[in-house]
């Protein structure tokens, strides 16, 4: 008769594997504390950018558009992980697969019609699209602000 393990000896391994992963760890950070440089002077405190002097400030204020279009990139990159995987996978789901795939990427096209509708893909000011719209409707003699 075959004696079980207890649920201690199942255990044991995955904490030993976390105690030494600490362990290392603790070991590096520590060695590099203790045996690294302390010295401050102004050069030291320089950005280094690769041998390019740097010039101007570093604190540059970007678009909430650039923004936006990165958050948009991950989330549409994303959901074509999971069209690779139904892709992999299209002959085991058989027509179910196939139509909820279609579900999927026509909520993915309603998606992009939606943001394209909100004007959230373009990145043209408010200026620059009141402009764009007195040329195009021709209205010149509403000039504001």
């Amino acid at each position: 008769m075959i004696a079980e393990a207890s649920p201690v000896s199942h255990i044991l391994p995955l904490l030993v594997f976390f105690g030494a992963i600490f362990a290392l760890t603790a070991v590096m950070l520590g060695g590099a504390y203790f045996l690294g440089q302390r010295h401050r002077t102004p050069r030291a405190e320089e950005p280094f950018e690769s041998g390019i002097v740097p010039t101007g400030d570093v604190h540059l204020r970007f678009s909430v558009h650039f923004y936006l279009i990165a958050i948009f990139f991950v989330i549409f990159d994303m959901e074509t992980v999971f069209l690779f995987a139904w892709a992999i996978a299209v002959r085991e789901a058989g027509w179910t697969g196939f139509i909820e795939a279609l579900i999927f990427i026509g909520i993915l096209i309603a998606t992009l019609i939606y943001l394209e509708a909100i004007g959230a893909l373009d990145w043209r000011t408010r200026r620059q699209r009141r402009e764009a719209d007195r040329r195009q409707h021709g209205s010149d003699a509403c000039t504001g602000p």
